[in-house]
């Protein structure tokens, strides 16, 4: 059973259980996911029917229903442009978690998993996999780059810690040296390794989606569904870091546990993305602002909204850039710091601005 609140008129409460089990949203915030969704699924029937083969709404329809007019329009809808963008929203919805647990954990706006080391962590280890082990990358793409996401994270980790504890801002500044040293690997590896495993490195540098299959789409839909249920249920906790560590202590909060928790759900989220599409920058470090500002809800909403916003913007990506410039394509990775560079810097104005 569930009703409004007659005495919260914008929220909207579920009740259950007797009364046992209580859930309260926020009218607004319900509202914008809803609008999220939709504009998701109209993302998936432009990326469907857009393209160098453009399809009518009559050729998709059938193709999804299964009376395609021709075996070319089926395997064009089914075997390339939907677990494309599939692939697409499931890899920025981990990529927004991934930054909104990131810089819940160190409570600092401007962390990011292409910041702080963490995705460069996944695709060296790729690189130097298929620069060494070319015959064996693809089998273990998505397990090398959890172990060189959470070796880096654990480097970075031990490296910002001093006397006076873990500060978010030494968390950061380590995050972003240790990125381009591993950087600077990753470019010697592709200057000395073998050409043809080297352009293979490149082009999944790159971040392009351009690609996927259906396998793909299984392993990110998998560890999706495996994470993100632990991500909500760790989210009731993390309102407690942004009140401090004296408060959060104080609520029976372990800083400890949580951070840790936090840190490895953010670097499992970036490096199953990371290992299925290459590094995409920016999504985890803007996906949290832009929620903030289309609305305020409990932590659960609000990851919601995080990921929805995470998949419109990578699926957006991915479309522009197989169709500005048709039959060029343009990687999704330069795609989302094309439409993240000018994103960040107008919150970060508007946020000066407010502050004025």
């Amino acid at each position: 059973m569930w009703f409004i609140d007659t005495f919260q008129p914008k929220r909207l409460v579920i009740r259950a259980l007797d009364e046992r089990l209580s859930i309260r949203l926020g009218i607004r915030a319900l509202g914008v996911l809803l609008l999220l969704w939709v504009l998701c699924a109209l993302l998936i029937m432009l990326s469907l029917s857009l393209g160098s083969y453009p399809l009518s709404f009559e050729q998709l329809s059938q193709a999804l229903f299964g009376g395609a007019s021709s075996e070319s329009v089926n395997t064009i809808v089914w075997s390339f442009r939907f677990p494309r963008v599939l692939a697409a929203m499931l890899v920025g919805a981990m990529l927004a978690l991934s930054g909104a647990a990131l810089q819940s954990a160190t409570r600092n706006p401007l962390a990011d998993p292409s910041l702080v080391g963490i995705s460069q962590g996944a695709g060296v280890a790729v690189v130097l996999a298929t620069v060494l082990w070319p015959e064996g990358v693809e089998a273990w793409r998505a397990w090398l780059a959890l172990l060189g996401a959470l070796v880096i994270a654990g480097v970075i980790q031990w490296l910002s810690g001093s006397r006076q504890g873990k500060g978010s801002i030494r968390f950061i500044l380590m995050g972003i040296g240790v990125a381009a040293f591993i950087n600077a690997i990753t470019s010697a590896l592709m200057t000395y390794g073998k050409i043809d495993q080297a352009m293979s490195a490149l082009a999944w540098l790159s971040g392009s989606i351009n690609g996927v299959d259906w396998s793909d789409v299984g392993l990110l839909a998998v560890w999706f569904a495996v994470m993100l249920p632990i991500v909500m249920t760790v989210s009731r906790a993390m309102p407690t870091l942004a009140m401090g560590e004296a408060t959060a202590v104080g609520l029976g909060v372990s800083l400890i546990r949580l951070r840790t928790g936090l840190i490895c759900l953010a670097v499992g989220l970036a490096a199953v993305a990371t290992a299925v599409v290459g590094p995409l920058g920016f999504i985890g470090l803007i996906a949290p602002h832009i929620t903030r500002r289309l609305c305020h809800s409990g932590s659960g909403l609000q990851l919601l909204i995080c990921a929805s916003v995470g998949a419109v913007i990578v699926a957006l990506a991915d479309l522009l850039g197989r169709t500005l410039v048709d039959p060029i394509q343009i990687p999704a990775g330069l795609m989302t710091a094309m439409i993240g560079v000018p994103v960040f810097i107008l919150l970060l104005r508007r946020g000066h601005a407010a502050q004025g």
